[in-house]
This record gives structure tokens, C-alpha cells and sequence, in this order.
């Protein structure tokens, strides 16, 4: 720190970030191990990708009295966990690294399954399972990144929050629907 409690002085500064331009937003400061963090974050989006094609055959299967309003709600979850895809992808780029979009080892890079469910709500509990394993894991990201890569955490911060009220909202889903739908 110099005298003005700052970290660095402005020529400092701009010395430093003239150094390695070529690699990007990492800076001298980056305080993660980018090689973990790049794998975490390709695990992420694994989950992310598994998470949009579940949801979206959810929206496709669904059968049943409550489907339609069912079906819009995996549909919309489909979607956010695409958007979700890709803001980390933008971020495995902008660390330097490569998305790992390759569907060999898809399942096993992804911290949640694939589970199809036979009926509407075993869709609707095997989307929850999956929005759980999603919150416990990006939980531990959070935790890891720290403060070592605040962006990354803020991304993920943000991923986990909507991960979070997508499980209160199947879990609503499951209230509202009536045993017998279960058989459909």
C-alpha cells in the first residue's frame, strides 16, 4: 500500500497491466489457481448443460391434468439454465481457458444426472434432486473462489440464486399436485 492507503499508485498500476496482455482479464493480482478454477467451472457448466436438456425433455414428456403448467415452468427453468451455460462459458474465456462443450463425459463431468422420470412428478422430484446437488456444490465453489476471484464468485453467487428458487418453486410444484397424478 502507498501512503494513500490505496494498493497500488497509479503508475504502478499501470505498469503492471501493460505486462502479460495477452492474458486478458487474468492479472498479476488474479489470486485462484486458474487451473482449478477452470475445472470447476467446466464442471458448472456441465451441470448447467445437463440441467437445460433434462428440464427440456421434462417439457416435452409431460402428461397429465397440471402438465401445461408444469411444462412452462421446466421450460423456463430449461432456459435460465441455458443462460446460465452460458455466462460461464463467457467466463472459462475470459480466464483463458476453453468450454468444454464435448458431450463425451458430459454426464460424468456434471454434478447432477440425467434422470428422466416416468410421470409428472417424479420429473418434478428429479428436477429438485438436481436443483439440490446444483446448490451444494456451487455453495463449495463460492467458498473456494473467495475472495481469490471475486468475479467468478459474484457469477456464481448469482447462478446459485436463481438455483435456489428454482428448488422453492418444484418444491410448490409438488404441494399443488394431487396423488393420483402421480399415476399419469
Amino acid at each position: 500500500m502507498n501512503d494513500t492507503g490505496f494498493l497500488s499508485d497509479i503508475q504502478t498500476l499501470r505498469a503492471r497491466a501493460r505486462q502479460h496482455i495477452e492474458e486478458g482479464a487474468v492479472t498479476s493480482g488474479y489470486g485462484a489457481d486458474r487451473d482449478t478454477v477452470l475445472k470447476l467451472l467446466n464442471e458448472a457448466l456441465a451441470t448447467e448443460i445437463v440441467c437445460t436438456l433434462r428440464y427440456r425433455r421434462h417439457y416435452f414428456m409431460a402428461k397429465g391434468i397440471h402438465s401445461q403448467s408444469v411444462a412452462d415452468e421446466f421450460m423456463e427453468h430449461s432456459n435460465e439454465e441455458q443462460g446460465h451455460a452460458d455466462r460461464i462459458a463467457e467466463r472459462i474465456v475470459q480466464l483463458g481457458g476453453e468450454p468444454n462443450f464435448s458431450p463425451d463425459g458430459m454426464s460424468t463431468r456434471s454434478h447432477a444426472e440425467y434422470v428422466e422420470g416416468t410421470n409428472l412428478v417424479d420429473m418434478i422430484k428429479e428436477d429438485l434432486v438436481a436443483e439440490r446437488i446444483a446448490i451444494e456444490s456451487y455453495t463449495e465453489m463460492i467458498r473456494y473462489l473467495g475472495d481469490k476471484d471475486p468475479t467468478s464468485r459474484r457469477m456464481m453467487e448469482e447462478i446459485l440464486a436463481v438455483e435456489e428458487e428454482h428448488a422453492d418453486e418444484l418444491a410448490d410444484l409438488l404441494e399443488d399436485i394431487p396423488g393420483d397424478e402421480a399415476k399419469h
